[in-house]
């Protein structure tokens, strides 16, 4: 299927910089699901602050928190297992933002795991890493980057652990969670930097273009059998205490 066509007469994109809108292995807007869905919902059409907003708010909230088998899953895979965490929800993010016309970029990190405890629990917690390879990430919107983190939690599974912790009134760093005010986070696009992670940070490798080579440079350090039994047993351990949170 054709990709669709798109008009950027609003954006200013960067001389050179059309890196920011290709496809990529795992950016793969190309495929059919990823165009059918684009075009059910009109994001073309809409102008392109609308356009970055309704396209967070899908992520955000229609592709629900969890976690997935791999960090290098292709947009598509992630699209399809309908969940993810900050890396997965940032590879579709940024496939249907380049896809729509919306120049991107991706910016790797680590967070300290006490920010996955809670959604961690038991042996899988003791055995993880203490650094957690994250990302997020940056749109070029009106000739400036914003960070674009706080998509990861979808709005549901947030006001349910805000229901769980009625006391907390100020930095939270558990559950998925990692910010100043609990009560408040900034997890809206209205032409500013989102974020829901971002205090747990405790390592920064800087911008690359796509996820493929920052994967190429940075992921998760693990040893084969502990990522075996992360990929088979622990993650679904994990969207286990993710979907008590959600339903409670």
């Amino acid at each position: 299927m054709n990709s669709l066509t798109v008009d950027t007469e609003e954006l200013t994109i960067p001389k050179n910089d059309e890196r920011y809108l290709e496809p990529t292995k795992m950016l793969d807007y190309g495929d059919e699901s990823i165009q059918d869905l684009i075009r059910d919902r009109g994001w073309p059409d809409l102008p392109v602050f609308e356009r970055i907003g309704a396209i967070y708010n899908f992520v955000r909230d229609e592709v629900l928190f969890g976690y997935n088998l791999d960090d290098s899953l292709p947009a598509s895979r992630v699209l399809r297992d309908g969940y993810g965490q900050c890396n997965t929800k940032g590879t579709l993010f940024m496939a249907l933002l380049r896809a729509c016309g919306i120049p991107c970029r991706v910016h790797a990190f680590t967070i300290d795991k006490k920010l996955q405890h809670g959604a961690m629990t038991g042996f899988v917690y003791r055995n993880a890493p203490h650094n957690v390879f994250h990302s997020w990430v940056e749109v070029l919107f009106e000739r400036k980057w914003y960070n674009l983190e706080g998509l990861i939690l979808d709005k549901e599974y947030l006001t349910s652990l805000q229901k769980k912790f009625p006391e907390c009134k100020g930095p939270f760093c558990e559950y998925g969670v990692g910010v100043d005010d609990f009560l408040a986070p900034v997890i809206d696009w209205n032409g500013n930097d989102t974020y829901i992670q971002s205090t747990a940070i405790n390592q920064d490798f800087g911008v690359y273009d796509n996820p493929d080579d920052m994967l190429l440079m940075h992921h998760q350090q693990i040893g084969a059998l502990k990522g075996f039994i992360f990929r088979h047993l622990g993650r679904h351990l994990m969207n286990r205490n993710v979907r008590k949170v959600r339903t409670c």
